[in-house]
């Protein structure tokens, strides 16, 4: 090749790489420069108004939450971002290829077409590839959205207060719902987020349910029958299906009617949580941070313990967290309910946007296995938003456990009474309770007189049984 060849060739090269570089940085200007204008114009028009709208959406993103959280959990904007990211992938790797053909390769050396076909390989690779896996987690994203929540209708709060039950249990396949080892109410406020968790030991016996509801028709003096207790009530529903017309959940539907019959609270949506699922969720946010005030075995009472977890503040992986939350040796339901209350409260408060972000498809593949709730889509991005004023507030907490309430003998009025203060307290408003009224017609007086102290991390009050009522659950825990 003479001189005057070898330096055209360099020119045709140097000029196809400057193709690829506007196709980078303006997708549709190489062919515009070609003179293929309709194709060119397109795409250049195209990619000026999704940039346009990608930063719009940005600038509103950052200034107003709710529609952050609304493009993050709402199924059809998932969707639009998924079909649009997928669409840039493949017209944007198309783009690359012409630009490449329109530098005529075949009129500069071998050595350059090489180079030439590198560089535009690793320059579709990249960019295709980058958003072919933005596409793909958009679409774990709503995956997740459509396995976990419901399409069901939502719900109005309850003078000004979201009541979600959360129950937790030994859950597998075809197993949601049965005997719910834990029961806690978390009431949220509408606008601040303060949110009071109540808990209900799964012991409870011989308390009402809300008036007019079939299991109120059923045991109209309260669930008063031999062994029936509170985490009983979803096994005897299930036996009875028949009662409960067309319910997909006949368990939790009675339960949550027993919830509101105890508590005075109406419940707005329930989730169940699967505890061995809870394990992988830990693990997926790189642990969490608690305070062990005492040592805890590890293993369930009558088998051999395995191992301890040993005090101090320390950090748990998912197997000790779990273990954490619910042991049993050496102590009782009452202290799992205040060691399971400083978890919940742990997680709210050490899990922030960028850990969720770093560990998004091992949040997502962990939660889509550890929830089962009716909670429906088009909610969820208010309660993340609710979740997010949470965080920086106190988390107040009521347990109706011993010897505040008998959980043989419930005083109900007492209990409502009590609930009520909670939820007064954390709102600012002075409490106005009243006094004890010996129970109602399916409540049975409290014990509360007694001096008595049950519970702690392993058996105290001073140990930690504080934690199941407190109006700062992150300072008792």
């Amino acid at each position: 090749m003479s001189p005057v060849s070898e330096r055209a060739a360099q020119v045709r090269f140097r000029r196809a790489l400057s193709l690829m570089a506007m196709t980078l940085i303006a997708p549709g200007s190489a062919q515009l420069i070609a003179g293929h204008r309709r194709i060119g114009l397109v795409a250049f028009l195209t990619y000026l108004g999704l940039l346009g709208t990608a930063l719009l959406g940005g600038l509103l993103a950052y200034v107003h939450r709710p529609f952050a959280l609304w493009l993050a959990t709402s199924p059809p904007a998932l969707l639009l971002v998924y079909l649009v990211l997928t669409v840039m992938a493949i017209g944007w790797a198309a783009l690359f290829i012409d630009a490449w053909r329109i530098g005529n390769p075949l009129s500069y050396s071998m050595s350059h077409r090489r180079m030439a076909v590198g560089v535009n390989g690793l320059l579709c690779f990249t960019v295709a590839g980058s958003l072919l896996v933005g596409a793909h987690l958009v679409g774990v994203q709503r995956d997740f959205i459509l396995a976990t929540f419901g399409n069901g209708e939502a719900t109005d709060a309850h003078d000004g207060r979201y009541n979600v039950l959360i129950m937790g249990g030994d859950s597998g396949a075809g197993r949601w719902g049965l005997r719910p080892d834990s029961m806690t109410v978390a009431s949220i406020d509408a606008e601040t987020g303060r949110t009071v968790l109540i808990g209900l030991p799964r012991n409870m016996t011989n308390f009402p349910f809300s008036e007019g509801s079939v299991m109120d028709e059923q045991f109209p003096e309260g669930f008063d029958c031999d062994g029936c207790m509170l985490n009983g009530v979803s096994t005897w529903a299930q036996d009875n299906t028949e009662l409960f017309g067309d319910s997909d959940n006949p368990g939790v539907d009675a339960t949550i009617m027993a919830i509101e019959g105890i508590t005075d609270l109406k419940i707005n949506y329930w989730a169940m949580v699967n505890l061995e699922g809870f394990k992988d969720l830990v693990d997926a946010v790189g642990g969490v941070t608690l305070n062990v005030r005492q040592d805890i075995p590890i293993g369930l009472p009558g088998d051999k313990v395995t191992g301890t977890i040993e005090a101090g503040k320390r950090k748990l992986n998912g197997f000790e967290t779990l273990w954490y939350a619910r042991a049993r040796y050496g102590s009782d339901d009452y202290s799992r309910m205040a060691r399971q209350k400083c978890v919940m409260s742990a997680m709210l408060d050490q899990i922030s946007p960028a850990t969720a972000l770093r560990n998004f498809q091992k949040i997502a593949k962990a939660s889509s296995e550890l929830v089962s709730t009716d909670l429906p889509a088009s909610e969820v991005d208010r309660f993340l938003d609710l979740a997010l004023k949470a965080k920086g507030q106190k988390l107040a907490t009521l347990s109706l456990v011993p010897p505040l309430i008998s959980t043989s003998s419930p005083d109900i009025d007492l209990i409502h009474s009590k609930v009520a203060d909670a939820i007064a307290k954390a709102e600012g408003r002075a409490p106005e309770s009243a006094p004890s009224t010996g129970g109602k017609k399916k409540g049975k007086k409290s014990d509360s007189g007694s001096t008595s102290v049950t519970g702690g991390s392993v058996g105290s009050l001073a140990d930690g049984y504080e934690a199941n009522q407190t109006e700062d659950l992150g300072a008792a825990c």
